[in-house]
């Protein structure tokens, strides 16, 4: 049997619970898959997280797998992939906020503002999670991006007036949570 074959064989026997074959899966392809994590997220323990991600998705959906005329290994590459840019772009927006925070202080602001500064950013990150994931992505985007509000419309196929709608009610509900 090759690799192709048994790559098939495992994901079949994965969809039906069999928990020897996820492990023999892992052990067949997890270190290419780690590679790929870790060429993506460049830093190990992020990539090794993600690994587990991707095996837990692997377990969820492998029923989802249909053999078809591609490798096997592209439908494992293409969902560790994708979860390793997604802990790549949710480490990105922590970043953002945490890039902005300055704009908190002001010019000229002193070890202690900075420290105030840095104590509000995770309050606002803690509090952006608060927000559902669309609303909360649309004031980061407006607000620390500096995307247009017809930006935002385009972005998420909403009319103008939502998106103003979403800002607003965001900011509100940010002000609440940051005053708790």
């Amino acid at each position: 049997m090759d690799d192709r074959q048994e790559i098939e064989q495992l994901l079949g026997r994965i969809a039906l619970g069999d928990r020897q074959a996820f492990s023999r899966l892992f052990d067949r392809t997890g270190p290419k898959l780690f590679g790929l994590c870790l060429r993506v997220l460049k830093d190990r323990a992020e990539a090794q997280d993600a690994l587990q991600d991707s095996f837990v998705k692997v377990w969820h959906h492998a029923e989802r797998f249909q053999v078809t005329a591609h490798h096997p290994m592209s439908w494992l590459i293409t969902i560790a992939r994708n979860t390793a840019i997604d802990r790549l772009r949710a480490r990105r927006r922590h970043e953002d906020i945490d890039d902005h925070a300055h704009y908190l202080t002001g010019t000229g602001a002193g070890p202690e503002a900075a420290a105030v500064a840095a104590s509000e950013a995770v309050r606002i990150r803690s509090c952006l999670k608060e927000l559902p994931v669309d609303r909360g992505e649309a004031v980061r985007r407006a607000y620390l991006e500096g995307e247009s509000y017809a930006d935002l419309a385009r972005r998420f196929d909403i009319p103008l007036n939502t998106v103003r709608s979403w800002l607003r009610r965001g900011l509100v509900a940010l002000r609440e949570c940051v005053s708790r």
